[in-house]
Formats: C-alpha cells, structure tokens, sequence
C-alpha cells in the first residue's frame, strides 16, 4: 500500500514538474496584422485589402496615443494592405494615392470604383507592403512622416 502511495505521490510531482516547465515555454507569437499609434494624439484608422471577393475597406478604429491595436487577426493572406488614418487631437491626416472607399461612421464596403456615387467618401490610402510575412506591425508617426513596419 505504501509503495503504490509513493509511486503516485512521484508521478504527481513529475506532473507537476511538466505542467510547470511548459509553461515557461515561449508561446507561438500570434499572425497578425496590427497598427502601433507613436504619436501624443487619439488616431482613427481605415483598412483597405484585397480578399477572395474583392477589394473591401474597414474602419474606424480608434488608437489612443503611444498604444497598439490588432487590425485583422491570423495569417496575412496578402503581401499589400492599405491604410489612411485621421488625427482627432491635432488635425492631419495620413494618406497616400491609393484611392478607396470611406465613410465617417464604422464601416466595412466592397468595392473601391463609384464612392461618391454609391454615397460614400473616397479616400488616398498609403500602401503598406508586409513582404509576405505571416504578420506586420505598422508604426504610425506623426502626419507626413513615413510609416514604418515589420514583423
């Protein structure tokens, strides 16, 4: 009785131990596409990418200063994504010549040809190239200074 005690009292602590030492292993780092607003104002950010479907837009996400924000969760399934964003505190905007569809309130549209006509904004957005990576972090700046990105 004392050994089959001592045999499981032992194979709790190996248990232990494994349960203990897998969580000091590094997590598989998650594939995202994610914007890190470096500037001293609250930002808002639109989305431009091309999917199966089609060309769709996305917004607005609201990026406190010197924080990040996951834009679209898992593996990047394109090498171009295109971004224009606004800031609220002190006025600019950051654009590009990538025209596409907008709008003031949250939004997802499909489609970038006819905004005006089928009632939307339309917008320059700045292409953002990943390199083909599984996952991209652009860093937002101030206005008229070049975005940065990486892995």
């Amino acid at each position: 009785m004392q050994k089959l005690a001592r045999a499981r009292s032992r194979r709790r602590a190996v248990l232990g131990l494994c349960l203990g030492a897998s969580a000091l292993l590094p997590l598989p780092a998650s594939a995202d596409l994610r914007l890190c607003n470096q500037t001293a104002s609250k930002v808002g950010v639109t989305l431009g990418y091309r999917d199966a479907q089609g060309w769709v837009t996305e917004g607005w996400w609201d990026l406190k200063p010197r924080n990040c924000e996951t834009l679209l969760k898992g593996s990047l399934a394109a090498q171009f994504y295109y971004l224009y964003a606004v800031d609220y505190s002190r006025g600019g905007e950051w654009s590009g010549r990538a025209m596409m569809c907008t709008r003031d309130t949250a939004f997802t549209i499909r489609g970038v040809e006819d905004c005006l006509a089928r009632g939307f904004d339309r917008n320059g957005f700045i292409e953002v190239d990943t390199g083909q990576q599984r996952n991209w972090t652009i860093q937002l700046s101030d206005p008229g200074q070049p975005l940065a990105g990486g892995p």
